[in-house]
């Protein structure tokens, strides 16, 4: 059988996936459906924020790659809160995400490589992810 190669996104039962494109963030940024899929590089050492679609976007996955050693905190934001949950490896420890508002990359402590992964079921964002330095990735929930 024949290989098949697809370029552009791909559309299955009205979810899109963009597997392969890369985006990157310099000065915050919201996400649609049409980035499902995509990676996200936080590309500068103060990269702002990125905010996530509506949880209801069933199967939305993206991954975030911090690329700089940050100065200035950039965080990965659910649009509605309290609905991020999963759990983080933070320099060899687990850090558990219950019903967070986001996710957050620490001014002075996240580094190049420093990477989350969060995809949506409907009704909650699944988040894993990895920080090398203590504290350099954290969940949290400021309201």
């Amino acid at each position: 059988m024949a290989a098949s190669h697809f370029s552009g996104p791909l559309v299955v039962g009205g979810v899109y996936y963009n597997a392969g494109e890369v985006a990157s963030v310099t000065t915050g940024q919201t996400l649609t459906a049409a980035d499902n899929g995509k990676v996200v590089f936080l590309g500068d050492v103060a990269p702002g924020d990125v905010t996530l679609p509506a949880v209801t976007l069933t199967g939305f996955s993206v991954k975030v790659i911090n690329t700089a050693t940050t100065t200035t905190s950039g965080a990965v934001i659910s649009a509605e809160g309290d609905n991020i949950s999963g759990v983080l490896t933070v320099n060899g420890a687990l850090i558990a995400a219950v019903a967070e508002d986001q996710i957050n990359f620490i001014g002075s402590a996240s580094v190049a490589g420093d990477w989350i992964e969060i995809v949506s079921d409907g009704t909650q964002w699944l988040v894993s992810g990895a920080g090398s330095a203590a504290g350099s990735i954290t969940a949290t929930d400021p309201a």
